[in-house]
Parts: structure tokens; sequence; C-alpha cells
């Protein structure tokens, strides 16, 4: 059962296993790890996350000073932009950025079990882990070969959970990423996870360089109260 339940858990987050993981083969280049220029983090009002409307900007706590941003380039496109926004005083300030991917269908407001869309929206940060050893994280991080990638998915998806940073989108917080519980019914998707790029859309999940993740494990402090936000540009600008 726990086999089973860990299966579901990787297949939600990463590439689906069987004919589609064939077809994503890795991109050259797009997975560098330096600074991107993609997202254009000029901000009318400092005071705000940028390029982020009203809707989600009110969802963002007013205690977080950590924003993981995403950047969708469209509504069905699987290409991403990644900004970290740090808030010093009342002022958001860019970073680090990297270019990436999200779901391999693009983005959905109304995300469902293998729809290959991410979900848009707010979500808190607040439990890391993977494959490999703690790189330093500052959120509670679990090690275990159980997030290892099945190895009849293929070979570019193998490492994609050497690194996890959980989005705690129809998940309990303080839990490993790999806690199976939906408490919003399995029908909802689950095991959104940011991990590392493997050149192509994921089945849900965003996904960033190795050394982009761990730049992230060891800056995102629970201290600060670390959000995503996460979309595509129209929705976020909604």
């Amino acid at each position: 059962m726990v086999c089973g339940a860990l299966v579901m858990s990787l297949a939600a987050c990463g590439g689906s296993g069987g004919s589609d993981n064939g077809a994503e083969a890795e991109a050259s280049g797009t997975n560098s790890g330096g600074e991107a220029g993609g997202a254009d983090a000029r901000t009318v009002d400092p005071t705000r996350v940028p390029d982020v409307g009203d809707r989600l900007q009110k969802q963002i706590p007013a205690e977080s000073r950590q924003v993981v941003a995403v950047y969708g380039e469209g509504r069905n496109d699987a290409d991403a932009t990644i900004v970290l926004y740090t808030k010093s005083g009342s002022t958001w300030k860019k970073t680090r950025s990297w270019q990436g991917h999200n779901g391999k269908k693009g983005w959905t407001t109304d995300h469902r079990e293998g729809d290959k869309r991410s979900p848009v929206g707010v979500f808190t940060l607040t439990d890391t882990g993977g494959v490999l050893a703690d790189p330093g994280a500052k959120l509670p991080y679990s090690e275990s070969a159980s997030f290892q990638a099945p190895h009849y998915w293929a070979k570019s998806h193998w490492h994609d959970f050497d690194y996890v940073i959980a989005i705690d989108y129809n998940r309990v917080k303080g839990t490993s990423p790999i806690d199976p519980t939906r408490p919003e019914g399995q029908s909802k998707g689950g095991s959104i996870w940011l991990h590392m790029d493997h050149g192509s859309g994921t089945s849900a999940c965003v996904s960033l360089s190795k050394s982009g993740m761990e730049y992230l494990l060891r800056t995102l402090d629970p201290d600060q109260h670390p959000v995503i936000v996460m979309g595509d540009k129209a929705e976020l600008k909604a």
C-alpha cells in the first residue's frame, strides 16, 4: 500500500510514465541554472509583487517576506520563468531568477487529477525533501530513497526528485512531500512540487535547474513565511 501510494504521488508530480515520457526529450540550454532574463521584473509599485493583479496580490499573507513567482508564458504553454522576490521593509526586490517549466498542457484555475496543467494560485511553502542529502535547507527536509523516480520513466526524468519543495496545494502541511494525504479529495490532484528540470513540461509541477533548487532550499526560511504565486502571465495579472 505504501509503495502504491508513493508511485501515485510521484506520478502526480513528475513524468506520468508510459508513452508521454518518451516524448519528453531533454531540451539543450534550458536549465543552465544561471540568472534568466525572461521575466521583466520592473515594478510600478515597489510594494507589490511585479505583474501580479489585485486578486492574487491580496492572497499573499501580510507576514510573507519571500515570494517565488512563477510566470507561465501562456495558458497552454509549458515554459515558465521562476523569480524569487524578497521583501525589505515594504519593498519587494528581485533576488534571483531561472528558466523552467510547468505542466505540459499549461495552467488551470480548476486543477484535476491527470489534467497535465499546473494550478493557478497562491500557496504556502512549508516542507521539502528529496533523494539527495539535505543541502542546508531551512525548511524541514525529508531525505529518502523513496523519492526516486521509477526507472520505467524516461531516463531524462530519473533525477527529477533529487530535490523537491512541496507546494501546499491539496496536502497536509508539516508532512513529508511524499505524504499522499489529499484533504480536498483525490479528484483535485496533489503532489504538486517544485523540483529539478528535465528540459520539458511536467505533469503539473514547476521545475527548474539543480542549482536553482539548491539556492531555494538554502534560502527559503520559515521565519519569512515563503509562498509561491504561480500561473500564466495573463491569469496572474487578472
